[in-house]
C-alpha cells in the first residue's frame, strides 16, 4: 500500500501534461483511429459520417451510427466532447 505523502510527491500540475498532450491534438486529426465506446469499433477519424448542419458539429461511428464526438466554436472558444470515444490513437509526429 502507499503512503498518502508518497502519492503526493509524485503528483504534478497539469501542465505537465503538455508535451503529450501536444502530440495527440497537434497531428492530422483525420488520420487519428477511434474507438468507439458504444460498440468497440475502430475506424480513423476521417472515416467517421460527419453532420456539420447543426450547432455543433457532430461525428458518428461509421459502425454502429453512434455520437462519438462533438465540436462547437464561437466567440468564446472550442469545446470539444468525446463522449463516444473509447481511445483516440494517433500516429507518431514527424
Amino acid at each position: 500500500m502507499t503512503d498518502s505523502t508518497d502519492q503526493q510527491d509524485r503528483r504534478l500540475d497539469g501542465n505537465a501534461a503538455a508535451g503529450v498532450l501536444t502530440e495527440v491534438l497537434a497531428v492530422d486529426p483525420t488520420t487519428a483511429m477511434a474507438t468507439c465506446a458504444h460498440c468497440g469499433g475502430r475506424a480513423a477519424l476521417g472515416g467517421h459520417l460527419v453532420y456539420a448542419d447543426a450547432p455543433a458539429m457532430v461525428l458518428r461511428c461509421p459502425s454502429c451510427m453512434q455520437v462519438v464526438l462533438r465540436c462547437a466554436s464561437d466567440a468564446s472558444g472550442v469545446r470539444l466532447e468525446m463522449r463516444g470515444v473509447l481511445l483516440l490513437s494517433a500516429p507518431p509526429v514527424g
